[in-house]
């Protein structure tokens, strides 16, 4: 078996890049993004393989729209969590299934009080609120300052983008 050579560094930039727009739906997406980037199929699979490796990974996936599974009532709540007990709350909130994300910002005080933040999405509405309610019941937040904010529009909703798109796509695309 031969060895597999190495990607350049332009080509791993642009797998990067393709990778964060998720994969193409394709019987061999890998055959597909090597086609992209001028590269075999075996480099482009032994690049993925050394950056999960690497722990360049937290998973691969699917993302699925929620809105289209009738999932369209979703709500931020927002806490004023003391400093010194946010960590252990927002790891507890972490674990519940109904959040989805869950982290800690900074106040910005004296308007917004509020530093732990959590989304919570349901098929309507009264059944979000009857999630908070018990999500605040269970870890005896009912007496910490929160709001709840429900989404009225999506403008935009992606994975993180961390990698510039390679120069020359801007050139030819941008």
């Amino acid at each position: 078996m031969n060895p597999v050579e190495p990607l350049a560094a332009p080509q791993r930039q642009h797998l990067r890049y393709l990778l964060e727009q998720g994969l193409p739906l394709a019987s061999r997406p890998y055959r597909v993004l090597a086609e992209r980037i001028g590269a075999g199929e075996d480099e482009v699979l032994e690049q993925v393989r050394r950056w999960d490796e690497d722990g360049l990974f937290r998973r691969f996936g699917v993302i699925l729209h929620h809105r289209a599974l009738g999932y369209t009532a979703n709500a931020m709540l927002v806490l004023d969590v003391a400093d010194a007990e946010v960590d252990a709350v927002g790891r507890a909130l972490a674990h519940e299934t109904i959040v989805s994300l869950c982290y800690r910002r900074p106040r910005r005080l004296p308007m917004w009080p509020y530093n732990l933040f959590c989304m919570i999405h349901g098929r309507e509405r009264g059944e979000v609120e009857r999630q908070i309610e018990a999500l605040l019941e269970r870890h005896a937040l009912r007496q910490t300052p929160h709001r709840w904010l429900f989404s009225l529009r999506a403008y935009k909703q992606c994975g993180g983008r961390y990698t510039a798109p390679p120069a020359d796509l801007e050139r030819r695309h941008g």
